[in-house]
């Protein structure tokens, strides 16, 4: 859904942001330093500042608040109601920090600072919302990006680990959204207020294109709301969007043939090329990392073998096959398997084995301090594993103590 710039939101924002972007000389605006979070707790969390709790105010339920700071000296704010989780909290700023994060040699993405500028310029805020989206929430009629409780998955928690889509995993179109309309930019209005004109225009005819030729929203089921999304412009925020989520693979586990409740051509990354070759080259090595460049948080209630790597059998490694980096939490005694990217994996307070697909003496294994580094030997399997806090190293033929190293 596209959402409004307005006056109070930019208000806001130029009162904690840079005039400008990129590599403005102009000074900070310091009329309300309140915004600074007061006491940020050990996850980046904080009561709502006085600077905002006029408008997100504890009558509507607002009582948290964390921010991604702006190269700029501004910062993105994400202003969260009583009923959301601090875990929901952090992966919502984790994806939005994941968007932002740069890609060193992509074409559009190896300096992503001018867009996280114009998003703190332009006043862009998260609002996690309590329930779901069906209008009761009166929080939504504020300025902000909508995100609900309802759509939040973390990592980890039954609702990932189900993947049956009651729950379904928003937060990547939702902050999205964010990011499209506040920094990318959108065309065809009647000022340009984004960032990146060249990548929304590759973004606008790869979106052109997959209408025109019913790669997306070709049904006549469709044919209402792309006329409400033509009226508020808002149809190359959800292509792409449609797009993204294929390509951290948010549908491979759903039912059916398609992508995105069956609107799109494309399920799975592996579909993008053949299905929708434009929409291909605005995930490759263009704007967004081919994995998840956040520490992913493991739900505390998780118990067992979290898998990274792709299992038919196992619904959320379609999703979860694009992590990296992830911390178990909580207390319970779980294990993870690897895939073949480069992992950081922390563990927990319980014991905690890290699986492998090969062989004991396929991996070079060294200890260095408190950390452990497994690397696998046989190219594209297993990859480089740095564990923190992992007692063993479960391999097909042997399990060791990563105290004996």
């Amino acid at each position: 859904m596209k959402i409004p710039f307005t006056n109070a939101l930019l208000a806001i924002a130029m009162s904690t942001a840079l005039v400008g972007c990129g590599s403005s000389s102009k000074k900070t605006i310091n009329t309300t330093p309140e915004v600074t979070a007061p006491v940020v707790n050990d996850l980046g969390i904080s009561s709502v500042p006085s600077a905002l709790k006029g408008t997100y105010s504890s009558a509507l339920k607002f009582d948290r608040y964390s921010k991604v700071d702006t190269p700029n000296g501004g910062a993105i704010h994400i202003i969260a109601q009583n009923e959301i989780s601090d875990n929901q909290i952090v992966r919502s700023r984790n994806i939005l920090q994941h968007y932002l994060t740069n890609y060193p040699g992509s074409s559009h993405g190896a300096d992503k600072s001018a867009v996280a500028n114009k998003m703190a310029d332009n006043g862009a805020i998260l609002l996690l919302l309590n329930g779901v989206d069906d209008g009761t929430n009166a929080g939504a009629q504020l300025g902000g990006q909508p995100l609900y409780y309802g759509e939040m998955q973390v990592e980890g928690h039954t609702w990932y680990i189900k993947q049956d889509y009651d729950h379904r995993d928003a937060s990547f179109e939702e902050i999205l959204h964010l990011v499209h309309d506040y920094g990318i930019g959108v065309d065809q209005g009647a000022t340009f207020n984004g960032a990146m004109p060249e990548f929304q225009g590759n973004i606008r005819a790869a979106q052109v294109n997959a209408l025109t030729g019913k790669l997306w929203a070709w049904s006549a089921n469709e044919a209402g709301w792309v006329k409400e999304l033509t009226a508020e412009n808002s149809l190359s925020q959800e292509y792409l969007a449609s797009v993204v989520d294929t390509y951290y693979g948010l549908w491979g586990a759903r039912p059916g043939d398609y992508g995105m409740w069956g609107m799109y051509i494309a399920k799975i990354r592996d579909d993008l090329a053949s299905k929708d070759p434009q929409g291909a080259i605005l995930m490759d090595n263009s704007f967004f990392h081919p994995y998840l460049t956040y520490n992913a948080r493991i739900d505390a209630s998780f118990v067992g073998d979290f898998s990274l790597k792709l299992n038919a059998n196992l619904s959320y490694t379609h999703h979860a096959q694009y992590l990296k980096d992830i911390t178990l939490t909580g207390s319970n005694a779980s294990n993870v398997i690897v895939n073949q990217l480069d992992n950081d994996i922390t563990g927990n307070g319980a014991i905690n084995t890290v699986i492998f697909s090969g062989k004991a003496d396929q991996y070079k294994m060294r200890k260095d301090g408190d950390k452990v580094t497994v690397q696998d030997l046989q190219d594209n399997r297993d990859g480089v594993n740095t564990l923190s806090d992992i007692d063993k190293l479960q391999f097909s033929d042997a399990t060791i103590d990563v105290s004996s190293i």
